[in-house]
């Protein structure tokens, strides 16, 4: 009897999450590319700084000398580094739109034989920054708008609705002149430019 009790409720929670993480009524808006386009599923982009941003295109960072890779930013400004794919949290969905939940990965291959998708990583120790690393379980971010184009935010709540997060804003973290991308400082204004 404690079993099927346990089984209903399982299953009823599951209902419940899964009727609140339909997409509502798309009132958000498309995030646009460079050229004014609304950013596709599957569809290759570089993710670029805007035009008061120093550095150059995001790409993967070696930043201990072993796997995992994590995110970071080119050096130079000329440097486009790897382009990336989008895919919306809801299968239905083929734009990206702003505030809403989405995975992204490099499109390249690593020396560490692992997936390039990107996820939450873990706290750096000094600056207590969170990290945004590649491999492992798929994560999910958002895309939000500021005054000179848009920034990347972790705050996955079209995947968990009922969750309670400690969202954050990704900006660049300098640590042994590597680049990296991280949360929880000044935000990194991004443009998206197709491939």
């Amino acid at each position: 009897m404690l079993r099927l009790i346990g089984a209903v409720g399982y299953i009823w929670l599951v209902m419940v999450i899964s009727s609140v993480a339909q997409p509502s009524n798309d009132t958000n808006s498309p995030v646009l590319d460079t050229s004014g386009q609304a950013l596709q599923r599957g569809v290759e982009y570089y993710i670029l700084p805007s035009t008061n941003s120093s550095g150059g295109g995001l790409t993967l960072i070696d930043r201990n000398g072993s796997c995992p890779l994590y995110v970071g930013q080119e050096d130079q400004a000329s440097s486009q580094g790897f382009a990336v794919t989008f895919a919306p949290f809801f299968e239905q969905e083929t734009i990206i739109r702003e505030s809403r939940d989405f995975s992204v990965q490099f499109v390249a291959v690593t020396i560490c034989i692992q997936s390039t998708a990107w996820r939450l990583g873990e706290t750096d120790p000094e600056t207590l920054r969170r990290l945004i690393v590649t491999g492992g379980e798929t994560g999910y971010f958002r895309i939000e708008r500021n005054g000179e184009g848009y920034y990347l935010a972790w705050c996955p709540t079209d995947v968990c609705p009922i969750c309670k997060f400690d969202c954050g804003s990704a900006g660049i973290l300098v640590e042994n002149g590597k680049r990296l991308l991280a949360l929880d400082g000044p935000v990194l204004s991004v443009v998206f430019k197709r491939a």
